[in-house]
């Protein structure tokens, strides 16, 4: 939203030309109080269908798309994307009456829209959350929830000021079966925790992602769109689509990626909420690609209690005990490992007895339990604060990567001490018109 207009100018400059120009949404006043946003938002009673706008309907989008369809409960009224192609593949699940828009705005103006899922790049997430939860729209989003840790902290406090339900896509919480491993935790089942591992590895030399050269922009992509508040430059197809995530304008790597899910767990298990300190090593030494992020790296995170340990590799497959992701828990009595597979307990010796269970279905019901509060207005099992607090964590391992320094993190104020140069890691910048709304 345009620092630069009043209330009376956004008032006024509600004009297809203002929403080009990136002022924000239509409809939505500047600086609506709680109050003002509980008359503009539409209560979805016990019995009512949820309406759901599709922003993002790349793979990830759906893939969610699909597992809101399968509720009875729920019709899909607005599907949005910038690419053609994944719009039309959304239009042939969600049938050719469903509105289609190339500006997510028009979505938010939409009221009978009750919720969103936000399945874009990650750069998007929070600009487009923020201004949902402006708009009166209850929000799924895919993780990580944000490109740095100022944007998600906005998030969550859009989220409170207007009363908005925000489930965010670590939908391994709602497995059966990772709720029984984190509660055998919690019990001290494996005994007192004092170290945990996190890793994910593969191998895709040499070539990696390869190095196609920038090129014309393709007629069925609105590139700036795509951009929006990310660093502006040429077309090159591993920019995007799923490849985005290996570009630091867009992602944070395979850290964000995959450390969100996985640290989430830790946390989740542990009752952490956020580490000490982080320091990082690794790069890209490998891979033979024009991606950005490393193909190895090492983090360790300071927790009280317990440290835990971050490994990526691009270079080699095999991981803990030929797992090639996965999570492990260390006790004095025990050791607990952790994948969507299903868990299993080894013991210290005859201390314990082992134990192990299969996987669970995790998606459908993580679905289920958000639209469950959409209706009821609780918070949701992952609710924007707990990711937030699992993707900073993430970001904190790239800061220190970036600055080759140990980063001493104080949690409660959301600061890095010590190191100024490293705090203005904390917000990046963003490209106008598409600054972060006034909250």
């Amino acid at each position: 939203m345009s620092d630069e207009l009043n209330r009376r100018e956004f008032l006024q400059k509600s004009t297809r030309a203002a929403l080009a120009a990136g002022v924000g949404l239509a409809g939505l006043r500047l600086g609506a109080t709680e109050s003002e946003a509980a008359v503009m938002t539409k209560r979805v009673g016990p019995n009512d269908k949820v309406v759901v706008g599709v922003i993002g309907t790349g793979g990830m989008g759906r893939a969610n798309m699909r597992f809101f369809m399968q509720n009875s409960d729920v019709q899909i009224g607005a599907l949005c994307d910038v690419y053609k192609p994944s719009l039309a593949e959304a239009v042939k699940m969600a049938g050719p009456d469903v509105p289609t828009y190339s500006d997510f705005r028009e979505v938010l103006d939409r009221k009978d829209i009750d919720a969103v899922i936000i399945a874009t790049p990650d750069h998007w997430h929070c600009i487009m959350g923020v201004m949902a939860c402006m708009a009166g729209k209850d929000v799924y989003c895919e993780k990580p929830l944000s490109i740095d840790i100022a944007q998600g902290r906005d998030f969550v406090k859009a989220a409170r000021k207007y009363g908005r339900v925000v489930q965010t896509g670590t939908q391994q919480r709602s497995g059966s079966h990772f709720q029984n491993a984190v509660l055998a935790v919690q019990r001290g089942a494996i005994g007192q925790v004092s170290s945990a591992q996190v890793w994910i590895v593969g191998n895709s030399t040499p070539d990696g992602i390869g190095n196609p050269p920038d090129e014309p922009v393709p007629a069925d992509l609105d590139w700036e769109m795509w951009q929006g508040p990310a660093k502006r430059h040429p077309y090159n197809k591993n920019r995007c689509i799923y490849n985005f995530r290996w570009f630091w304008d867009y992602s944070g790597g395979k850290m964000t990626d995959w450390g969100t899910h996985l640290i989430d767990i830790i946390h989740w298990a542990t009752g952490a909420d956020y580490p000490l300190a982080v320091s990082s090593s690794g790069g890209k030494y490998v891979l033979k690609d024009n991606r950005e992020t490393p193909d190895t790296m090492v983090a360790v995170f300071d927790y009280p209690g317990f440290t835990l340990t971050w490994t990526q590799q691009d270079a080699n497959g095999y991981g803990r005990d030929g797992h090639g992701y996965g999570m492990q828990l260390h006790g004095t009595e025990g050791t607990i490992f952790i994948d969507r597979g299903g868990w299993a307990i080894i013991p210290e010796g005859k201390r314990i007895e082992a134990a192990q269970s299969g996987g669970s279905p995790q998606n459908e019901p993580h679905v289920r339990d958000f639209l469950e509060c959409v209706k009821s207005r609780n918070r949701p099992r992952s609710d924007v604060e707990i990711c937030h607090r699992s993707t900073s964590a993430c970001h904190l391992a790239n800061i220190s990567l970036w600055t080759k320094r140990k980063i001493v993190w104080d949690g409660a104020k959301e600061e890095i001490l010590g190191d100024k140069d490293a705090a203005k890691h904390l917000r990046r910048p963003t490209t106008r018109p598409w600054t972060m709304p006034k909250l």
